[in-house]
């Protein structure tokens, strides 16, 4: 770690248990402009808010976040979700926020605008998703941590799911992690090392509309403060190594209330069909990039489909569309869209499945 950017974090402490009253520390956090960074700031309230509208609206400087020009930098930011915060804890908070330009227009990275408002029109269908979302840990220098500095580790094969520690590196980073989503209470469900050595995975849901999107950005903001804390980066690059190193996903889990009833297979089935017909939109939406991140990682190659072409299959990992084995053999449950890229806008991805399976013909 380079020595400039370490501090140590006990004496930090004594300064946090420093009693601070009746105001209250709100974390406000917000997308910039690359549609991939997060940013935050803080505000200081005068008392505990116990609803949204008591929070006020904010401004920071769009100019420093890729989202506005100098001479009119004004971007303001809308809470639109509270949660605990796991850093300061008592009565402080994260506020999640919408960001809009000075005109009142969203900013072009602001897609939860435009997923809420899909959600509410098919809330009728209430659509559950649940998002894997893949990472790597590297040190400063970006090279993935614990790697060798002058080579490379051995051969893809006993990392994943792997216990030891010549097997899987930065597990101190996951647990803090999994224990500040379920203080904030994010919803997530579960965790594992992955395929490539100092890749991870947690999953975030079952959760409905909106919420899929707002608790995997807070979860990848505490995932970044918590890699902050120990002095290691976290990249969400769905294709950090080449070679013969598997890429970075955040598969999609989604179902309807109809697929999870009884005789769901013909729903499922149905919504494979649409999405078949809008391969390339969906690849579009699928990365910040409009599909040129995931060029990199959907090659055919390592658990994955070609983002030339649309496939599904029962309990195929090489299929743009798995349908999980225990779901073909009950006939109802859900689909696993493996397409999306680990560093994708949750909201454009769960936007444009409701929208092809649920609202067109």
């Amino acid at each position: 770690m380079y020595s400039s950017a370490s501090t140590n974090k006990a004496v930090l402490e004594k300064y946090l248990s420093i009693p601070q009253g009746e105001r209250v520390q709100a974390t406000y956090i917000w997308i910039d402009g690359t549609g991939q960074g997060i940013r935050s700031k803080t505000k200081t309230l005068e008392s505990k808010p116990t609803k949204l509208s008591d929070l006020p609206i904010w401004n920071y400087d769009g100019s420093s976040c890729y989202q506005a020009e100098g001479s009119n930098s004004d971007t303001y930011i809308h809470p639109v979700k509270m949660y605990p915060c796991p850093f300061r804890r008592g009565d402080n908070l994260l506020v999640l926020c919408d960001a809009y330009k000075y005109n009142k227009e969203p900013t072009l990275t602001n897609k939860r605008k435009a997923c809420l408002e899909v959600m509410e029109k098919a809330k009728e269908f209430q659509p559950w998703f649940g998002i894997e979302q893949e990472y790597t840990l590297l040190d400063q220098d970006g090279h993935p941590f614990g790697w060798p500095k002058n080579g490379f580790p051995g051969p893809q094969g006993p990392y994943y799911c792997g216990v030891g520690a010549n097997k899987v590196y930065g597990r101190d980073i996951v647990e803090a992690h999994y224990r500040c989503c379920l203080y904030a209470g994010i919803r997530i469900s579960g965790t594992n090392a992955e395929v490539m050595p100092a890749q991870w995975e947690f999953q975030v849901g079952p959760t409905e509309g909106i919420d899929m999107g707002d608790d995997l950005w807070v979860a990848r903001y505490l995932l970044e403060r918590v890699a902050e804390d120990f002095g290691v980066v976290v990249s969400f690059d769905p294709k950090p190594m080449i070679g013969d190193w598997n890429g970075a996903g955040a598969h999609c889990n989604y179902s309807t209330k109809a697929m999870r009833e009884k005789g769901g297979m013909e729903h499922i089935e149905k919504a494979i069909d649409k999405l078949s017909k809008h391969h390339i939109r969906h690849i579009k939406e699928y990365d910040p990039n409009e599909g040129k991140d995931n060029e990199r990682r959907l090659t055919g190659a390592h658990e994955t489909s070609s983002i030339h072409d649309f496939s599904s299959g029962v309990a195929n990992r090489g299929c743009s569309i798995r349908i999980p084995r225990e779901v073909s053999e009950q006939g109802y449950g859900y689909l696993e869209d493996r397409r999306p890229s680990s560093n994708c806008d949750p909201y454009s991805v769960t936007m444009v499945i409701v929208k092809t399976t649920c609202l067109e013909n």
